[in-house]
């Protein structure tokens, strides 16, 4: 979802910037600078810091010293997400990497924990990372010569907002941390399907309280972080969700075999085609090829977007051949419906060819799983002689 590039590693853990990184440490560095008068008399009052707020606002101070906090700022962040990362790695599960970007910073886990004190253990390291990160910014400013305005202006602004980020953090908005200490809670009495559905209400509501109040005091970062609370608590709980209604459902549980599919042969042509894809109401077909002796053979796959870049006027010249997929994403019958559902999800296609031995044996479709998905949802169970799912 992110477009990042790495810039290193810490303990193993590829470190990465995503592009809107770009845009926003400038503007944290500006706006840190632009308010630097106001936030050293704030410092002056709650730490007693002594700063000299002329020196500190004189020149191109501002804009050294608000770059210089919004950089240790943004190391403060990568060390939180250091703290659910490394705890994460403690019970064995792998961090793909950490990424900062337009909001912040994320650790992307490959596989999320639903053991409720794994969960609350992984949740709370990294608000507790940022309170240490606090206590050292302000032991490094208690130590730091009065005369050094620039300095003390800095580590204190750091004490003050790595304390205060914890805090934030730990609102129960799911999937902030506190959101997921919340859950872990939720867990502990209740399936884990379950408790991330209410937790995930939970946040909804508090995003939206964020975001009114973003949108009263013009505060258009809050407004985003609300935005991506609200998005990314429905996409988890729908996730969570499909991968309880799928527990012990394979792919060949759900796909269209293939004695129902439809098919269509390399030199077709890509006229006909579209108006079969009309008539049919499919939007992919595997291509075979006839043989009267080894009977038909997989070859490629051909989707209404491939016949697309075909100009209307060209469409009776160029045939299926032309344009279909040769690079096939397949999947075997007996893997696990939901390791169907992360490849297309992973790969952004809305279909896998299920083979089995080199045979195509049937088709897994977005539209298959979301049917399967619903008939679950309502009547527990894809089959009638399993039991329904508790987690629903």
């Amino acid at each position: 979802m992110m477009r990042s590039f790495r810039i290193g590693s810490l303990f193993g853990i590829p470190i990465k910037l995503d592009f809107t990184f770009l845009l926003v440490l400038p503007l944290f560095a500006y706006l840190i600078g632009a308010q630097i008068e106001e936030v050293s008399e704030v410092l002056n009052v709650v730490l007693g810091a002594g700063i000299n707020v002329e020196a500190v606002a004189a020149g191109a101070n501002p804009w050294i010293f608000g770059l210089a906090a919004a950089l240790g700022l943004f190391v403060g962040v990568i060390l939180h997400e250091l703290g659910h990362s490394l705890t994460a790695q403690r019970y064995g599960f792998p961090i793909d990497s950490i990424t900062l970007w337009l909001f912040g910073g994320v650790a992307q886990f490959t596989e999320m924990p639903e053991d409720w004190r794994q969960e609350f253990t992984i949740a709370i390291a990294g608000p507790i990372v940022s309170v240490l990160v606090g206590i050292v910014s302000y032991g490094l400013f208690a130590v730091t010569p009065a005369e050094l305005n620039g300095v003390r202006f800095v580590l204190g602004y750091l004490a003050i907002l790595n304390v205060a980020l914890a805090g934030f953090n730990m609102l129960p908005a799911f999937p902030m941390d506190g959101g997921r200490v919340l859950r872990a809670f939720l867990a502990r009495s209740k399936p884990y399907a379950k408790a991330t559905q209410q937790a995930a209400g939970i946040g909804r509501f508090f995003a939206i309280i964020m975001g009114l109040f973003g949108l009263f005091n013009l505060n258009i970062i809050l407004i985003g972080v609300a935005f991506f609370v609200y998005i990314a608590a429905s996409s988890e709980a729908q996730q969570v969700t499909m991968k309880a209604a799928f527990q012990d459902v394979t792919v060949s549980d759900i796909m269209t075999p293939a004695g129902d599919l439809h098919t269509v042969e390399p030199d077709t042509s890509i006229a006909d085609l579209i108006q079969r894809m009309f008539s049919e109401r499919h939007t992919g077909y595997p291509v075979v090829e006839r043989d009267a002796y080894d009977g038909d053979r997989l070859i490629g796959l051909v989707t209404l977007s491939d016949a697309r870049e075909i100009e209307p006027v060209e469409r009776d010249a160029y045939t299926v051949e032309d344009v279909m997929t040769t690079d096939l994403q397949t999947i075997a019958p007996d893997s696990d419906a939901m390791e169907a559902i992360d490849r297309m999800r992973a790969n952004d296609i809305g279909r896998l060819l299920v083979v089995d031995d080199g045979d195509l044996v049937g088709l897994i479709s977005r539209t298959d799983v979301m049917t399967a998905f619903d008939i679950v949802q309502k009547s527990g169970a894809l089959n009638p002689s399993r039991p329904p799912q508790t987690a629903d």
